[in-house]
């Protein structure tokens, strides 16, 4: 019997890989989605096509609410920034950061993960193509795994040892992509825009479009997915 894993799966193009990679390596894989108060459903369809496309037979979503505190973009009436430059976006914490969002999907996570009697968490964070969150550095993963293994019964008690699995936090998004097309990820059904239009269409003009254009041009793949600009030279 395959050990089972907890992955976060937000419909984007990193957890969807991140799915792929714990798929691969064996695991019983538990995906966990938030509707947290985000701009847009999207990103949750998205997510349970992903979890479809691989046959996750266990998906859940959970519903918090951080709009009530708000403080960024993604929770709150703040306009997502667009056409942002290559050095902008590299420097500082963008107004799209969520307060301790990853922090929070991780708790949870574990929570799932010592009733499942899962040692193993999977989460997309990448320190390289990324937005300057805080909480997407080996820093962070490495804090948190040890607070696993001091905040929980199975821990504890039990002497389990929970893995924080970040596969693609030292890689480019060039090579996130790569690695996803050999995995079988369907990008196609993946969301990756900050402030969709109604219908899905990606804006193109967001850091997350900017990021994700350039890095499936740099991998030579064509990005399957629909955008009013396109951003990417």
């Amino acid at each position: 019997m395959n050990r089972p894993a907890i992955v976060l799966l937000s419909g984007g193009l990193d957890s969807s890989t991140t799915l792929a990679i714990a798929k691969a390596e064996g695991f019983d894989v538990h995906a966990l989605s938030f509707r947290y108060g985000q701009r847009h459903e999207i990103e949750l369809e998205a997510a349970r096509r992903v979890a479809s496309s691989f046959g996750i037979a266990k998906h859940i979503v959970v519903d918090i609410d951080l709009r009530q505190f708000g403080g960024s973009a993604l929770t709150s009436d703040i306009d997502v920034p667009k056409s942002r430059s290559p050095k902008e976006i590299g420097s500082g914490v963008p107004i799209t950061y969520v307060p301790a969002r990853n922090t929070i999907f991780l708790s949870f996570a574990l929570a799932w993960a010592e009733v499942l009697g899962a040692q193993d968490i999977f989460i997309g964070v990448n320190a390289l193509d990324y937005s300057g969150y805080p909480d997407c550095r080996p820093e962070f993963i490495a804090a948190f795994e040890h607070l696993a293994n001091l905040a929980t019964k199975a821990g504890v008690e039990d002497k389990a040892r929970f893995a924080i699995h970040a596969p693609l936090l030292e890689l480019t998004k060039a090579e996130i992509i790569r690695l996803g097309m050999k995995l079988g990820v369907d990008y196609s059904v993946t969301v990756s825009c900050y402030d969709p239009s109604p219908d899905g269409e990606a804006c193109g003009e967001c850091d997350s479009c900017q990021l994700r254009q350039k890095g499936f041009q740099e991998a030579g793949f064509e990005d399957p997915i629909r955008y009013r600009v396109i951003s990417a030279k």
